[in-house]
């Protein structure tokens, strides 16, 4: 039996759900979302918005505490955006490459590549109480794509901390120590568990 506290995981996407699995590692048992939840739809038009939208309704299914996310990508050159339409950049149910390949398009000739990704982290309980936090991870994108994992905008997303290397070109740990999601988990760890005064 557990002794770590749980959360529900109300990411349905599953390369983010390893990834916050790997950021909460022996801190949190996170439980899987459950199957016969209807995909949220996440129509805020904020990042904490959209995360509180998908908290709520694993809570509501589940009875139990669930941790919640939502990430965006802000492009200088394209006023912020994409924003809070990051995953449906490229249109409904377009896929990774899709998303990459439209950003490389639209900063085609384009100097000014400073790009920012943005992860809000939340946690709801059935009493309504909850806890939000964010990650930020300042950077560039690459002029074409470099590396082989990851996933999402990863392989044109160039951290200032990076030296250069795209987060495709990392391993995960080298990827979380220094990614906005990693920042924002961070934070979320910190704010659930608070020193002693």
């Amino acid at each position: 039996m557990s002794e770590l506290p749980e959360l529900v995981c109300a990411s349905a996407n599953p390369d983010k759900v390893a990834e916050i699995a790997q950021l909460l590692d022996g801190v949190v048992e996170l439980l899987p979302r459950p199957g016969e939840v209807p995909d949220v739809v996440e129509d805020a038009d904020t990042l904490i918005g959209n995360a509180r939208l998908k908290a709520v309704a694993i809570v509501e299914a589940t009875g139990l505490p669930a941790v919640a996310d939502d990430t965006g990508l802000e492009v200088a050159a394209l006023n912020g955006a994409p924003g809070v339409y990051t995953a449906r950049y490229a249109g409904e149910d377009c896929s990774y490459a899709d998303n990459r390949r439209k950003m490389l398009t639209e900063l085609d000739g384009v100097d000014d590549r400073r790009a920012a990704f943005k992860t809000v982290a939340l946690v709801r309980w059935p009493d309504g109480r909850e806890v939000a936090v964010e990650g930020v991870c300042e950077g560039e994108i690459t002029r074409s794509e470099r590396g082989a994992g990851g996933f999402g905008y990863d392989a044109i997303f160039a951290p200032v901390e990076g030296r250069g290397a795209t987060f495709s070109e990392m391993d995960a740990a080298t990827k979380n120590a220094i990614s906005h999601r990693g920042r924002a988990f961070r934070a979320l760890l910190d704010a659930l568990n608070p020193p002693p005064a």
